[in-house]
């Protein structure tokens, strides 16, 4: 594990593949000493081995059918999958304006767009979708995905990037309770294998940029 402390009030934590229970441990101690003040902001930064989640408003039908175990989460939105090759980022910070998730969740969105155009990629917001989205060739694809769980002015849970995973996985479930779109990945849009290093520094630096704007 890496540490690195960011010329700003965020800490970073590059933490490499970590399973999903003991990530999910780490962000809530972190939340907790942030709320008691013996902990800085934290960014989290990692990838998890294969694991399904679902947010709190995922329905039945909407999990797998074959068995597959899924994790149910405190977060917001429905069911996704994680695995390798996906660069998950839990942002642990204490909001200036406490209540404000839709707004918390818009800065992340267009940190997300801001880091796919550096790589040639024309993402955006899609209506009331949360996520990030390529919406190009008559196809809207999701690039990243994002469940946001507020507490005491405090979040928890982060953002997902498809950087190079095996996409197949999302095959298997009705991926964040969207059944018309797809999912997609900076490699598949790119036609080449983009890896997680590639990508890490620039999605740091616009995650940062957007946790400075709404942390305290």
């Amino acid at each position: 594990m890496s540490l690195t402390v960011a010329p700003t009030k965020i800490l970073t934590k590059n933490l490499g593949l970590v399973e999903y229970a003991e990530a999910l441990e780490t962000q809530r101690a972190i939340h907790a000493g942030i709320v008691d003040g013996s902990e800085s902001n934290t960014l989290l930064l990692l990838e998890h081995p294969s694991v399904y989640t679902a947010g709190r408003r995922t329905e039945d039908h909407e999990k797998p059918m074959d068995g597959t175990p899924v994790v149910d989460v405190d977060r917001g939105g429905k069911i996704t999958w994680h695995g390798e090759g996906q660069l998950v980022g839990y942002p642990i910070v204490k909001l200036k304006k406490s209540n404000d998730v839709v707004g918390f969740v818009r800065e992340i969105e267009m940190a997300l767009i801001e880091a796919c155009r550096e790589f040639g990629i024309e993402a955006e917001r899609y209506c009331d979708r949360t996520g990030v989205w390529i919406r190009q060739n008559g196809r809207d694809r999701k690039i990243a995905a994002i469940g946001i769980r507020v507490a005491k002015g405090v979040t928890m849970h982060g953002f997902a990037l498809n950087v190079n995973p095996d996409l197949s996985y999302f095959d298997r479930i009705v991926p964040c309770g969207i059944s018309d779109a797809e999912v997609t990945s900076l490699s598949k849009e790119l036609g080449r294998d983009v890896k997680i290093s590639e990508v890490i520094e620039t999605v740091t630096r616009h995650i940062h940029e957007a946790l400075e704007r709404v942390s305290i």
